[in-house]
């Protein structure tokens, strides 16, 4: 996903996103949600959230 449409979503969610990073404001956007922020902490390319909505960038393709 393109980093503004990322920051378009934080907005949407009250998540300030200037000066970070995107893979900051994505678990602060997860947060927010009241999800579990775990973007990029998926090890081995595993992850068995399958409704997330940031999994494909989150997961190296495979």
């Amino acid at each position: 996903m393109k980093i503004q449409k990322i920051r378009s979503i934080a907005k949407e969610a009250g998540v300030k996103s200037a000066r970070r990073s995107k893979g900051e404001i994505i678990l602060a956007i997860q947060d927010a949600e009241g999800n579990f922020p775990c973007f990029g902490t998926a090890r081995d390319g595993y992850c068995d959230r399958e409704d997330c909505a940031w999994k494909e960038d989150c997961l190296p393709p495979g």
